[in-house]
């Protein structure tokens, strides 16, 4: 009798030690993933103002683009009746010089309004140095085109999605592991909660990095 007894009192406390022990796990790994948590907030905003940034761009240069389409459109009608008037051949013949001078200003205009559409379009990294033709505050070559603002825009949303759903993820392991600590009586749950936290916690670490290499 006296050898059981002694059996008996390790065993009595070894429970409530192990289940001290899965709930203080259960509150580190909390603490660690409401730091990624916030980690995760914080980049995701900034990678949204940038998002913001570049779509607000690609408006603005899309506008610009438009206004040199419009500008070279007129000029392109002005081309037009300028040589319809010189084919009519009701111009004297001491004015065509003149007409001639002036069909070949306006032709001018719209290879540069032309040119300058490319530019602002694709960008001045894509286009020959000997090309440029619009500058920006004065600079030549500083255009970012409406394609490279666009593809920004996107890899800004991809990116940005993909932190969501690891913030997602993150909030998950937060809430697993408050309800961890909760189940105090069911030592085995307790581990099983733990195992999902960091599975989830893996993946949503994952994810946010893939995130951040997408990222611009």
């Amino acid at each position: 009798m006296p050898t059981n007894k002694s059996e008996e009192i390790p065993l009595t406390g070894t429970a409530p030690k192990m289940i001290q022990r899965t709930e203080t796990i259960g509150g580190i790994l909390i603490a660690a993933f409401a730091a990624l948590l916030a980690i995760a907030e914080l980049v995701n905003n900034n990678l949204e103002e940038q998002m913001m940034i570049a779509h607000s761009q690609f408006v603005n240069y899309s506008n610009w683009y438009q206004s040199k389409s419009i500008k070279q459109s007129l000029k392109e009608s002005e081309l037009d009746y300028l040589n319809a008037l010189l084919e009519t051949g009701i111009i004297p013949d001491d004015k065509n010089k003149n007409i001639t001078t002036k069909i070949a200003q306006t032709k001018s205009m719209v290879l540069k309004y032309e040119a300058e559409k490319t530019e602002i379009l694709v960008g001045s990294s894509n286009v020959p140095r000997q090309h440029w033709a619009q500058d920006l505050d004065g600079e030549m070559g500083k255009i970012v085109g409406i394609n490279q603002w666009e593809e920004l825009t996107q890899n800004y949303e991809t990116a940005t999605h993909k932190f969501d759903l690891g913030k997602l993820l993150f909030q998950i392991c937060i809430v697993l592991g408050a309800v961890c600590i909760i189940i105090r009586d069911n030592k085995k749950l307790q581990k099983n909660f733990i195992v999902l936290m960091l599975v989830f916690g893996t993946i949503g670490i994952l994810i946010s990095v893939y995130g951040f290499i997408l990222a611009p």
